[in-house]
């Protein structure tokens, strides 16, 4: 989900952090630069069949086996981010499924006496609430970095 959550930020918390280019072996489910990324570092492998997105380096990532051609970028992501995606996990397990009511495709219904109207946003940016995109814009939009 953070792979996720980066790319629709555009923010990849990369800047100032070492960038590697080149072949990359990944064997034993270990990339052979293992030993250049702090413990518990946050990096980004792009350019990769199998393997390309984010990875907390803590020794256990089992990444797939290949050789490629890419790049890989350290990142220095802030606790006070990764909290944050903690809640998204959290909503979108919760929410995000199709049998979800926020994923209920009414706006509003009523029965047995009964009614709802869900929200549908401020604004066509924001005319899906039910996303964790839409939930979680405002607490997002402080990390997020302009597409050129």
């Amino acid at each position: 989900m953070l792979t996720e959550i980066c790319h629709e930020l555009n923010n990849w918390f990369d800047t100032e952090q070492p960038e590697f280019m080149g072949m990359f072996i990944i064997s034993g489910g270990q990339l052979d630069i293992a030993d250049q990324i702090k413990m518990n570092q946050y990096y980004r492998i792009r350019g990769s069949v199998f393997n390309d997105g984010v990875y907390l380096h803590d020794g256990n990532e089992n990444l797939e086996e290949e050789t490629f051609d890419g790049t890989v970028n350290l990142m220095a992501v802030p606790k006070e981010f990764l909290d944050l995606v903690n809640e998204i996990k959290a909503w979108q397990t919760k929410y995000g499924g199709v049998d979800s009511q926020a994923m209920s495709p009414y706006n509003s219904e009523s029965f047995g006496g009964y009614s709802y109207t869900k929200s549908s946003g401020n604004s066509s940016a924001d005319a899906s609430q039910t996303s964790w995109q839409g939930v979680f814009r405002s607490r997002l939009n402080k990390w997020r970095k302009i597409k050129l």
